[in-house]
């Protein structure tokens, strides 16, 4: 029995969502969205991650769709609700990732006539949604059914890409809400009588029929041929949660190309560094200044997947550098903000590297050219060894990656982490899944989405933040007792925001250190009792790496807060760039 259409309807989406074999959902409470979390609490396959904070639910569901690779639903109820996920909407977007964004809303007469807790949701995202639909509202009748369950197919197929991001469904439901029994509402015997539009198929109602994209053979064939005659070639692979590199390993140990691997590339760590004569290079932000490649040959071809690298010292090695970048994209899209590509490949990145690993017989390149990043990824590490044993924020992040659990999580914060992640963090053979928030690369949102990717995985999870991102979404810890999340957070608090040291602005004060460096002197350590953790702060790198061994051992979640001063950082990362450039530039 069903007792009334909105019951109906928020079954029959929630079947769908389960057909097309999702898990995992992430409600927040309120009212209007009764008759979608009833039917999502319901249903025995799909586990349910409860979020009183909307934009916290957001980001936990962008982190658990990085991780993998598939939407979570998000619903939540009408007004400034469906307003509070659009900044992971935009991060989702931006960076690929796939989102099911479910919106109830009150019914069409309520709009735009100062009813409580009505806005306008009608394409609220603007473009950043890959599509949007307005559903149809609840009612028993087996066309809408059937165009309903088209819908919610459509959007999760559409979600996942390619390009992957965000779908909105707006789904106006008037009342009453809760599960009551209406008479007739739904009539009696509707489902025997249309069976397909009330029960749906044995799998989605929808599937699509589609393939990767991929180069044409003569396109295919003349790129094989630019690399096999490419005396000085490169790979590029920038933040992506797409790549697979096993595939770009193949091309590598084929052409003998080195690799230029983001933290978030997913080339950087793993096993495959492993292969014999692999050349995969991370320290490359310090030594491929123009004092040091001023003295180098230039590259001839460069293929680049992922998108645009973390590094400014490699984006402008690359703009410099004339030589033929091909970009590799499945959508077709560009991002490639220097503009110095001179190729757009559309194609999955992942089937071309294997074509193309295929046209060649064997190492291609100019033996002294691999050598030369060999000798200084090589000389880049040893140079460094002893600096990451004093405080300063690389060294942390250094710790953290080289002791980071095999196999794990990683997530690192914007901001200062990621950029001391892609300098300090050495290349390693562990099984490190590795992600951050590169897409609009904002600090909103960066607990809960490492938490959200922690979620996806029994593996230990570390997030490795900064104290401005770890107070912008302190509202997001409460995922760790609702969720059932253990982590192991670094944070590196340099009091305020340490990256504008970076910039012209820091040799102007005022106004510099009272509205850009914006010291806030909180004491986080309570937000321990708040949300129960356990909370550290240490003051040396010996300490910092016992209690992260420790926390790394021990269930539950720890919080080990290392603090630094942020000019003193900045001035140590400058000291050890220099003294890099000095010794390799000879």
């Amino acid at each position: 029995m069903i007792p009334n259409r909105n019951v109906l309807w928020g079954r029959a989406i929630v079947d769908e969502v389960a057909k097309a074999g999702l898990d995992a959902v992430c409600i927040s409470p309120g009212s209007r969205s009764t008759p979608l979390t009833v039917a999502f609490a319901e249903h025995n396959g799909i586990d349910v991650f409860s979020h009183l904070d909307e934009r916290s639910s957001a980001f936990f569901a962008l982190g658990r769709a990085k991780a993998t690779g598939r939407p979570t639903p998000l619903v939540c109820t009408s007004g400034t609700a469906a307003a509070n996920f659009h900044p992971a909407v935009i991060e989702a977007s931006q960076a690929r990732v796939p989102l099911l964004l479910l919106t109830a809303d009150r019914p069409p007469e309520l709009r735009d006539s100062g009813a409580n807790q009505t806005i306008d949701q009608e394409k609220l995202y603007g473009d950043a949604v890959r599509w949007y639909r307005d559903l149809p509202e609840p009612e028993a009748d087996d066309r809408k059914l059937r165009s309903l369950r088209t819908d919610v197919s459509r959007a999760i197929w559409t979600a996942e890409g390619p390009p992957p991001g965000p779908v909105h469904l707006n789904v106006p439901f008037r009342k009453p809400l809760e599960p009551t029994e209406i008479p007739d509402d739904v009539p009696e015997g509707f489902s025997e009588r249309f069976p397909l539009a009330a029960e749906g198929r044995d799998g989605p109602f929808v599937s699509p029929l589609s393939g990767a994209p991929t180069l044409d053979r003569t396109d295919r064939e003349a790129l094989g041929e630019a690399i096999r005659t490419a005396d000085r070639g490169l790979i590029v692979a920038g933040p992506s949660d797409a790549t697979d590199p096993t595939a770009v390993a193949e091309l590598a140990a084929a052409t003998g190309f080195p690799v230029l691997a983001d933290p978030l590339s997913g080339v950087r760590f793993g096993t495959h560094l492993a292969r014999e004569a692999l050349v995969v290079c991370g320290g490359y932000d310090s030594y491929l200044d123009e004092r040091v490649v001023g003295r180098w040959s230039d590259p001839d071809l460069v293929l680049r997947v992922g998108a645009p690298p973390t590094s400014k010292t490699l984006q402008f090695f690359l703009r410099d550098s004339g030589a033929r970048q091909v970009v590799v994209d499945p959508a077709g899209e560009w991002r490639e903000a220097r503009f110095s590509a001179s190729d757009l490949a559309v194609a999955d990145p992942n089937r071309l590297c294997r074509a193309l690993a295929g046209q060649v017989d064997g190492p291609t390149v100019d033996p002294d050219w691999r050598e030369r990043f060999s000798e200084a990824e090589t000389g880049y590490w040893e140079l460094i060894e002893g600096e990451t044993d004093r405080l300063f924020e690389g060294a942390v992040l250094a710790q953290a990656f080289e002791r980071a659990p095999d196999p794990g999580t990683v997530f690192v914060s914007n901001s200062m982490p990621v950029r001391d992640a892609d300098r300090f963090a050495r290349p390693r053979t562990a099984d490190l899944a590795v992600f951050g928030n590169r897409g609009a690369s904002g600090i909103d949102g960066v607990t809960s989405s490492a938490l959200g990717a922690g979620s996806a995985s029994e593996d230990p999870l570390v997030l490795v933040t900064g104290d401005v991102a770890f107070y912008h979404d302190a509202n997001g810890l409460l995922a760790l007792s609702r969720c059932g999340v253990d982590a192991t957070v670094v944070l590196v608090n340099n009091d305020g925001g340490g990256i504008f040291h970076l910039l012209p602005i820091e040799g102007f004060d005022p106004p510099f250190t009272d509205q850009f460096k914006t010291p806030h002197g909180l004491d986080f350590e309570p937000l321990g009792d708040l949300y129960g953790f356990a909370f550290e702060r240490v003051e040396s790198v010996e300490r910092f790496t016992e209690a992260y061994r420790e926390s790394l051992a021990n269930p539950g979640t720890q919080v080990i807060e290392v603090r630094v001063e942020s000019e003193a950082s900045h001035r140590t990362r400058e000291a050890i760039h220099e003294r890099v450039v000095s010794t390799l530039r000879g």
